[in-house]
């Protein structure tokens, strides 16, 4: 899972305006990282440009995932990042940042900035802490410890089935053992499962 870029944006009549932008390209070579971002930023403004005030999109690319909101006073926020990030991350992290964003920087500025001219410098940060979702975001942190937990009890569940059915079938099979012995094993199974479950 990766976060390439995060992008804010103001949609114009008829052109999208970067205000300001963070990249993440250290997985690129060196000699492609400025083309790559020359083409994240066209893709951020080429997606806000073509989408609706007050919506919310996830587009796929080869196998990357451009996921755009643009809000309903024209402010805009794309994130980059591979097929894997979720998406629901995604948005949270452009809701935080388009909030903060716009308690920031003047609304006035929005129309006319450019990266050089807002004073804005939250987004390298944000980037870099959402690289990952799990340390990021408490929700996802929390599902994937129900995850985690869930096949850790799954295969203690299973361990403890097959132990279980390969003592009852040594002891059925035993020849040594008297009636009275199998008879005491099978109560005593009884009472220890009746007792784990609490």
């Amino acid at each position: 899972m990766k976060l390439y870029s995060l992008s804010v944006l103001y949609k114009g009549e008829p052109k999208a305006v970067l205000l300001k932008a963070a990249y993440d390209v250290s997985s690129f070579s060196f000699f492609q990282r400025s083309s790559v971002q020359e083409f994240m930023t066209f893709t951020s403004q080429l997606i806000v440009e073509r989408s609706a005030k007050g919506s919310r999109a996830s587009v796929k690319e080869q196998e990357y995932l451009c996921h755009v909101y643009v809000r309903n006073d024209s402010l805009a926020g794309v994130v980059i990042a591979d097929s894997e990030y979720p998406s629901r991350v995604a948005f949270t992290l452009l809701e935080k940042v388009l909030d903060e964003f716009s308690k920031q920087v003047d609304r006035i500025e929005w129309p006319i900035g450019s990266p050089a001219s807002i004073h804005y410098t939250a987004l390298d940060g944000h980037l870099s802490r959402y690289q990952n979702p799990r340390e990021a975001d408490p929700m996802t942190k929390v599902q994937a410890e129900l995850d985690e937990t869930k096949i850790i009890l799954h295969n203690t569940m299973e361990s403890l089935l097959e132990r279980g059915e390969k003592l009852d079938d040594l002891v059925s099979k035993s020849e040594v053992l008297g009636t009275q012995s199998k008879a005491f094993y099978k109560t005593a199974r009884k009472q220890n499962s009746c007792c784990a479950i609490m």
